[in-house]
């Protein structure tokens, strides 16, 4: 019973979180999508441009298939051409280690100041009230994941939890459970955080942790898949390019798996920066294979598309 219980509370916890990304996210986009077109055809005109705004866009709000989905709007919408959402989408598979690094260096704790700051500020009657909605959700984040840390403390001693923990430790297995989980709750954000705490707390290795980590970058491509399914063909275009950047670079890096979690762990920093660090590593080695070649994905993929019709 005991275990049971504390499989709900880590089954609550990790809910509050999400929960907390989704409202973070929604408040950041309410405050932006005004400006959101006026930027973006200026700043994707390079593939410098597109790839910052993707990443920096996606660090803000904590959702790589928030801005996946919204860059297939816009291309659907015609604000944008295929070929500039790219650069974006592959920016925002490197926005989205930043929750990595939030949870690595355990500051956590910091929580509850910005719950209890964003509550007075959302009192204000000044336009800064508006911030303090994004201000209380980003407390929440991080108040959830602390209660997440909390709650796994339990399972650590149950025979039943290491048992199918065992299993983390296959690489097909890991990566698959990262897709599944990813796809269920519709955040990778949310999975790389719960692996990071998993192997901060010692209940899954670091290779486990890893294989979670690199699965959840397919996984949140689903996100991007659904939305475009009543989109026009540039659109889906776009979907299916981010699912192929990711699965590539999955199958790319799936065999020198094992030797970059033995590099990684030669390190002398902590579990949670390591698992941080090769999730950054992952995404950065992606994002730097697939930039230069763009322009020849994005004509690739138009004249077969023309031909067809």
């Amino acid at each position: 019973m005991d275990v049971l219980q504390a499989a709900i509370a880590v089954l609550a916890t990790i809910s509050m979180f999400v929960f907390s990304l989704k409202g973070f996210s929604n408040e950041l986009q309410i405050w932006v999508a005004n400006r959101l077109k006026i930027w973006l055809g200026k700043i994707t005109k390079t593939r410098f441009g597109g790839f910052l705004f993707g990443v920096i866009l996606t660090a803000l709000v904590q959702s790589s298939s928030v801005v996946t989905s919204i860059a297939t709007a816009f291309v659907d919408a015609g604000v944008i051409s295929f070929e500039q959402s790219l650069a974006i989408l592959v920016g925002s598979n490197l926005g989205t280690t930043f929750t990595a690094w939030l949870v690595a260096f355990n500051i956590t704790g910091m929580g509850s100041v910005l719950l209890v700051l964003g509550t007075l500020l959302g009192w204000l009657p000044f336009r800064i009230h508006l911030a303090g909605k994004s201000i209380f959700y980003l407390g929440l984040i991080l108040f959830s994941l602390n209660l997440i840390n909390s709650s796994l403390i339990p399972l650590k001693e149950s025979p039943l939890m290491v048992h199918i923990l065992e299993y983390s430790t296959n690489p097909w297995l890991g990566v698959l459970s990262g897709i599944i989980l990813t796809a269920m709750i519709q955040s990778s954000s949310a999975v790389t955080g719960l692996a990071i705490v998993l192997a901060a707390q010692q209940i899954i290795p670091f290779s486990a942790a890893l294989y979670l980590i690199v699965g959840c970058n397919v996984g949140t491509t689903s996100t991007a898949l659904l939305a475009s399914l009543k989109l026009n063909s540039a659109a889906k275009k776009t979907a299916r390019a981010n699912f192929i950047f990711n699965a590539a670079g999955l199958l790319f890096f799936l065999p020198i798996l094992p030797i970059l979690s033995h590099k990684i762990q030669e390190l002398s920093i902590s579990i949670g920066a390591q698992v941080a660090l090769a999730h950054l590593f992952f995404n950065l080695t992606v994002a730097l294979l697939v930039l230069p070649i763009l322009p020849w994905v994005a004509k690739k993929w138009t004249s077969e598309s023309t031909s067809i019709q």
